[in-house]
């Protein structure tokens, strides 16, 4: 009985139950007595304390844990010498290894594996040990490499798990050794194979061991948020935290929290980042894993060094007060690094002591961290010589550093210039910084990583913007920095995508799941459950897109005589924020010129309130009154957005066609409905970069696309009217024959209603007759169509990640090659979409440029066609 249970307890312990092994093997140790004899039972009592050993350490103490393994040894010393007593000596070394490990005693758990292996592999060449034992231990060791920073000799060790599990049909040994490589690769910086290697690894455990997935979550995460991917990152831990509270597994549920508390400080909510990584650093203490709990303490100095020097300013007479820039004026913005701020909780002594103990630990990265955690707090304290004391500690990166480690470095050493008076050696270090990040970016495989890693370089872009502001005032170099920094997504050529047959079945899948949701709804059904398995999915899709390819070919960043010799007689205006000021740097007839144009709060919430009114403009058959009255408030709006956004401006730029470059909220206004640009072409772009590409780029299609999506009563007689204009036009329908279309045309006019998906852009999609085509699918076309008119609704918005890097279904064609993109960012009636696209193509066919076409066709009622022209 006691074998049989010990057998149960250990399938349940290897798929990833230590609570219920721990209950078996109590019950299988109270049915085999100590004064059992004989040396089966003695031996069957050792196995059973053995796994007994991982189950306590996991779900009780570590002390506990390696307390039966000591009992354990003692029972091996009474058995006859031999092999059986060889190989048990070799497995409690593991088990004892793989405990401390866990606790994050690395250099003692790589020891003791160094020496059961040798061990192991001897039995197992005489055919005393099992190759299932044989490839935990090799497995287990190669995960106490990868946490010792040891990247080649763990994947020898996995490598060769996954030989003898595939030579003896060990499914769920290959996959945990799968995961092994993924964190691997992790270690090294390949993000992409990292997250496939995960994806395998996941794959297997929901057939084999559905407790491991929440543990292969946490893994994944941790990959996530190296991408800057918080969003995604706290999806997966929530869900793994859940799991995780429920089976009381404490080490992986301490670990998730540990990982969504970084989740949460990339979020900017450092207040949720400080309350998980104290309860994380708590159960890391009561299990006795003295360097997890370290590595918790930084996590929350990090969190409450965030709050800190987001707090304004102390000021000797009340509170912070900034006076408004006053409009047109070239004046200093508010300074980048605060002089004071910081509380008492978080000093340089303070954080020097915790580098110290993480340095006891073996700990040397996060020792490094700490340590410049107490660098920028010495700076904020103004005591520079102790700051660069501080600094001088900390090594030069390894081949292994993460990239946010170094981003942390340069930051550093760049807001240590600045104190100190050398604002050119600040700048260089950012340049030098945004260069290394970039190198890291050119390597992710789909749009959403290529946005994210922007988020590690964000203090550093902010600092070097905020100094060419503050210090000069140089236009030029501003319109520089700018470029360096924001929207680097639309700056890559993209590569050909692989054809993944699983990530095309998926996006079926997701594809018949959205019509199953829709036709829920209309039945009144509930649909929760369906939006769940929808969300999971899309989910899956975006992960296999990540990984599928290299998104693309980086093209180098352009300056301002790029721009000036393309540019002709139109004026760029590119939008920037710093502090709590708006300015632009205006690029006309070869000169730049920056101006301050006022509070970036302020003129955001005009613009969010414009946004809104011509949202509930957007309805054909408003009441007359409600029409009439919610016109005059979107008039008045867009009236001091104008006044702000452009007044300055208007002695520079006149009359002249347009480039807008925006930032922030900025990307959701209707440009058009400003009274002094009524009639005027203007092209909106994500970087100068962007529009300098796509203004070069040579027509080589010929084909017109014109696509009629279901339930837009307008639309029949638009798309006929259109097929007048385009007599040899293609018409498509399904969403297979429009992406078949669609791939290397030169003109598409899509009429069909959609959605915006804020928290998943790739995923905001057309509704086509059959379902819907999601942004993602549109991206990844082998050639996007050379310019697409998307007649309804507001599928111009886009979701803007850190470095305004902006993502939605216009920006994914964009980012995909397309030219330009004429869409809404607001809601827009059925009636006004027809009648502007009517005018827009009888005045491109006749050869206006899109941008001309677009502003004559929306000047007879501008709060009413809210499109845009993106691109160039």
């Amino acid at each position: 009985m006691a074998a049989d249970l010990h057998k149960k307890a250990f399938r349940a312990a290897s798929a990833g139950r230590p609570a219920e092994a721990v209950t078996l093997l109590r019950r299988a140790l109270r049915a085999l007595p100590v004064t059992s004899p004989g040396v089966e039972a003695t031996t069957v009592r050792i196995r059973i304390l053995i796994t007994l050993s991982y189950g306590e350490a996991e779900t009780d103490s570590v002390e506990d844990g390696l307390a039966r393994l000591r009992t354990a040894a003692e029972l091996i010393a009474g058995l006859p010498e031999g092999p059986g007593a060889v190989g048990l000596r070799a497995i409690v070394k593991d088990q004892e290894a793989l405990i401390l490990h866990r606790a994050g005693r690395t250099a003692e758990a790589l020891a003791l594996y160094d020496e059961s292996v040798r061990q192991l592999e001897a039995g197992w060449a005489a055919g005393d040990v099992g190759a299932a034992t044989l490839s935990t231990a090799l497995m287990n060791r190669g995960l106490t490499n990868i946490a010792f920073g040891l990247p080649e000799a763990a994947e020898r060790d996995a490598r060769r798990a996954i030989e003898l599990a595939e030579a003896e049909d060990l499914p769920l040994l290959k996959a945990k050794a799968l995961g092994n490589l993924g964190d691997i690769a992790h270690l090294t910086g390949d993000v992409p194979r990292a997250l496939a290697f995960h994806e395998q690894a996941e794959r297997a455990f929901r057939l084999l061991a559905p407790d491991l997935v929440a543990r292969t979550q946490i893994d994944r995460a941790r990959v996530m948020l190296a991408a800057g991917l918080a969003d995604e990152a706290a999806g997966h831990l929530d869900e793994a935290l859940v799991v995780l509270r429920r089976r009381r597994v404490g080490q992986d549920l301490a670990e998730a929290e540990l990982a969504r508390a970084a989740a949460a400080l990339l979020q900017g909510d450092p207040t949720t980042a400080r309350q998980l990584a104290d309860q994380a650093q708590r159960r890391f203490r009561r299990r006795g894993s003295k360097s997890w709990a370290e590595l918790a303490a930084l996590m929350r100095m990090r969190a409450e060094f965030a709050s800190a020097t987001a707090e304004p300013p102390p000021s000797p007479t009340g509170p912070a007060t900034v006076p408004p820039p006053p409009p047109g004026a070239v004046v200093p913005s508010p300074t980048s690094i605060r002089a004071a701020g910081a509380s008492a909780r978080v000093t340089p002594a303070r954080a020097t002591r915790l580098a110290e103990r993480l340095t006891a630990v073996g700990l040397t990265d996060e020792a490094s961290v700490a340590r410049l955690l107490a660098v920028r707090m010495a700076i904020r304290r103004g005591d520079t010589r102790a700051a660069r004391t501080l600094l001088n500690q900390v090594p030069a990166p390894g081949p292994i550093t993460p990239i946010d480690h170094r981003m942390l470095l340069r930051l550093c050493r760049a807001e240590l210039a600045v104190a100190v008076g050398e604002p050119g050696l600040a700048l260089r270090e950012a340049e030098e910084g945004l260069a290394e990040l970039g190198r890291v970016r050119d390597r992710m495989g789909g749009l959403d990583l290529l946005c994210g890693t922007a988020v590690h370089g964000r203090e550093l872009g902010e600092l070097a913007v905020g100094l060419v502001l503050e210090h000069d005032g140089d236009a030029e170099a501003t319109f520089v920095w700018l470029e360096r920094t924001r929207a680097q997504v639309y700056r890559y050529e993209p590569l050909p995508a692989i054809d993944d047959p699983v990530l095309a079945r998926r996006v079926a899948q997701s594809r018949s799941l959205s019509r199953a949701v829709q036709q829920a709804r209309l039945d009144g059904r509930p649909v929760a459950e369906l939006e769940g398995r929808l969300d999971a999915l899309q989910r899956e899709v975006a992960r296999l897109g990540w990984h599928t390819s290299v998104w693309g070919r980086p093209r180098p960043v352009c300056g301002v005589a790029d721009v000036r010799a393309a540019l002709g007689d139109r004026a760029m205006i590119s939008f920037v924020t710093h502090g709590d000021v708006l300015s632009a740097v205006a690029l006309v007839a070869g000169e730049a010129t920056l101006v301050r144009l006022g509070r970036a709060a302020q003129v955001f919430e005009s613009a969010r309130q414009l946004h809104a009114d011509v949202d509930v403009l957007g309805p054909d058959h408003l009441p007359p009154l409600l029409a009439a009255s919610v016109a005059a408030s979107a008039a008045r709006r867009a009236e001091r957005l104008d006044e702000v956004l452009f007044g300055p401006l208007a002695g520079l730029i006149g009359g002249r066609e347009l480039v807008v470059v925006p930032t922030g909220d900025l990307y959701a206004v209707p440009w058009n409905t400003l009274p002094s640009l009524h009639g005027r072409p203007i092209v909106v772009a994500p970087s100068a970069t962007a529009w300098l590409n796509a203004a070069a780029a040579r027509t080589a299609a010929s084909r017109v696309v014109l696509v009629a999506g279901p339930d837009l009563p307008e639309v029949v007689g638009e798309v006929s009217a259109l097929h007048g204009t385009y007599p040899d036009a293609v018409m498509a329908e399904a969403v297979g024959d429009v992406l078949a279309a669609l791939d290397g045309a030169r003109l598409a006019h899509i009429a069909a209603h959609g959605e915006h998906v804020a928290d998943n852009a790739l995923f905001s999609r057309l509704e086509l007759a059959d379902g819907p085509l999601f942004a993602h699918e549109a991206a990844r076309l082998r050639t996007t169509p050379e310019q697409v008119i998307l007649a309804a609704c507001s599928l111009a918005l886009s979701h803007i990640r850190p470095g305004d890097e902006a993502l939605g279904f216009a920006g994914a064609l964009l980012a995909g090659g397309s030219h330009t993109v004429v869409a809404a960012v607001n809601q827009v009636g059925d009636r006004a979409a027809a009648m502007t696209m009517g005018t827009f193509h009888k005045l491109l066919a006749d050869g206006k440029p899109a941008s001309h076409a677009l502003a004559e066709a929306i000047a007879a009622d501008p709060l009413r066609r809210p499109f845009v022209c993106f691109g160039a």
